[in-house]
């Protein structure tokens, strides 16, 4: 695991809480919202978001009711002038659509995480609060591995 930048409060957003509201604001997407979509491991810890990391956003509750809590995501793909991600969780599932990643230090309490590949997130640059971290290659090849399989999208080359 490599650590990220992970210094200052953030890269722009809104308030204390980048990511919740506006036009930056973090928001779950259909999965054929993104259109073409290609799973690469991109990490380049230079302070924007890039797959194979994992950022800090505003994630808003499944419910939609303005409701949610800022969590650790795993960037995933680019689309446009954002990213697509999955959440992370240190609650155990064992069910479908959550992947094990192991810890890191995304958790401050080294527990394992589970990604949450039921929900893609869209994430902007300017609602992240900051880079935690690069997720290693294997884990972010299983997690890339579980959305292809479940929305088509297609695993590419890293650059």
């Amino acid at each position: 695991m490599h650590q990220g930048s992970g210094a200052g409060a953030g890269v722009g957003g809104e308030g204390d809480e980048p990511g919740r509201s506006g036009p930056f604001a973090t928001r779950e997407i259909a999965p054929g919202e993104a259109g073409p979509v290609v799973l690469a491991y991109e990490p380049d810890v230079d302070g924007a978001p890039d797959p194979g990391e994992i950022v800090w956003t505003w994630v808003p509750y499944e419910e939609a009711d303005g409701r949610g809590k800022d969590r650790p995501v795993l960037v995933v793909a680019r689309d446009g002038e954002a990213v697509l991600g999955v959440f992370l969780t240190s609650k155990p599932h064992r069910e479908s659509g959550y992947v094990p990643i192991g810890s890191g230090p995304w958790d401050d309490r080294g527990r394992p995480s589970w990604a949450c590949a039921e929900r893609v997130l869209r994430v902007h640059e300017r609602g992240m609060r900051r880079e935690a971290c690069v997720l290693d290659p294997l884990p972010f090849a299983r997690v890339a591995a579980d959305l292809s399989r479940r929305y088509g999208w297609r695993p590419g080359r890293a650059r």
